[in-house]
């Protein structure tokens, strides 16, 4: 049974006052009948079973390996999304979830640093100075050499640290190797462990540390004025599974057609994940220039991508959840999100994925404002609390599990 974290009850703070131009209607009070009559439908909703994952053959490599963890040893999830991904509270639900059943794997692949406002995870803590330049995020477009995130860091100047505090079996760095690129001072917990050269042919690098027992602080420094890139941490134990948050805030899944692929590729397959949660759209329904035709080739070729940097892995697609943009007349409009989703569903079906429609399993269109009213929904009507998030980590748990159950009972007969 899911364990599901109840919202308060509490009416909602009034909404300041807008400019005139922009002004819309104001959202109409709540009652507590009605919040608990909300609360009542979004927790039925968690509580009752669903058929909710299409196609669920795709994801038996990735079954096949939970149940033979000693002879696969640790498994890695990547989980790509946008800003429903990046707070990495649904992320983390998963997480912990996963982890509690099939042992903790670490923390796996991490970002460097602090790369972006509202890039987190609950499992690690990493820190930068003020001196490194993110690359990657919306707005931010350079080479392309963005890594198995889709985000990166440089700088130029000495002293410009990158720490990350973790307990592992084995840590790497993931950088970028490039002509007259500087070097890199290591450190654990304080001490120097090493150097770090960067100068080479331009491709992806790594660094490698066979990591003590413990939680320990390893930090980077740079000690010219070289050009440094940084990809991001890689944090593993010998066993369990790790649940990596990919998310980049406004992203659409095309972007990943603008990553550097040899790096991608390269990236994917030192992984070499079990499983890949695809999970966008939210963004491309509100995309005035988004058109099915152009998608469903975009989709297709990002889907391939990831296929060939990881050809064993299952891949479980997932919809945008139900949404609603304010309009000035007070209704909410999702923009072509119910477009977006057909589209994903055909494409994940035809490449041999895994669908999963979240708006479908919240209850449906328009279902998004009996979450806000329950206190699960933000009251911008797109993204979720924390206790809304986590009971969609919950949810999509629940509806892995129940296929992981049955394909160990026909593995059984």
């Amino acid at each position: 049974m899911l364990a599901l974290a109840m919202a308060a009850i509490s009416l909602p703070a009034s909404t300041a006052t807008r400019r005139a131009k922009h002004r819309v209607a104001a959202p109409p009070a709540i009652s507590t009948e009605a919040r608990l009559a909300s609360i009542q439908f979004v927790t039925s909703r968690a509580l009752k079973a669903f058929d909710a994952i299409e196609n669920p053959a795709a994801l038996v490599p990735f079954f096949a390996q939970l149940s033979n963890p000693l002879e696969h040893g640790s498994l890695h999830i990547l989980h790509y999304g946008d800003s429903h991904t990046a707070s990495d509270d649904w992320a983390n639900a998963m997480r912990q979830g996963l982890q509690s059943r099939f042992g903790p794997g670490g923390a796996g692949f991490t970002l460097a640093g602090r790369p972006f406002r509202g890039y987190r995870r609950f499992d690690v803590w990493g820190d930068s100075s003020s001196g490194w330049r993110t690359e990657g995020t919306i707005g931010r477009a350079t080479d392309g050499r963005y890594g198995l995130g889709g985000v990166s860091i440089a700088a130029d100047a000495p002293g410009e640290t990158i720490s990350l505090n973790t307990e592992c079996a084995q840590l790497n760095l993931l950088f970028l190797r490039q002509p007259s690129g500087g070097q890199l001072d290591f450190a654990v917990d304080g001490t120097h462990a090493g150097t770090i050269a960067t100068d080479g042919e331009a491709g992806p690098g790594l660094f490698e540390y066979p990591a003590a027992a413990g939680t320990h602080k390893y930090t980077i420094t740079t000690v010219s004025a070289a050009p440094i890139k940084v990809f991001g941490w890689i944090a593993d134990n010998r066993r369990g599974i790790t649940y990596e948050t990919l998310g980049i805030n406004g992203a659409q899944a095309p972007m990943l057609l603008d990553w550097d692929e040899r790096i991608l590729l390269d990236h994917l397959g030192r992984r070499d994940p079990a499983l890949i949660v695809v999970a966008y759209g939210t963004n491309e329904a509100l995309n005035p220039h988004w058109t099915p035709e152009s998608y469903v080739d975009q989709l297709g070729r990002v889907l391939d991508r990831l296929r060939r940097g990881a050809p064993l892995a299952s891949i479980l697609v997932i919809g945008p959840p139900d949404f609603g943009i304010r309009q000035r007349d007070g209704s909410y409009s999702a923009g072509r999100a119910s477009e977006v989703i057909a589209v994903q569903r055909e494409i994940a079906l035809q490449h041999r994925c895994a669908f999963w429609d979240w708006r479908a399993r919240m209850g449906g269109n328009g279902s998004v404002e009996e979450w806000v009213r329950a206190g699960y929904g933000q009251p911008d009507h797109v993204h979720f609390t924390g206790a809304g998030y986590k009971l969609t980590g919950d949810m999509l748990l629940e509806d892995l599990m129940e296929q992981y159950r049955r394909f160990q009972a026909v593995k059984a007969e």
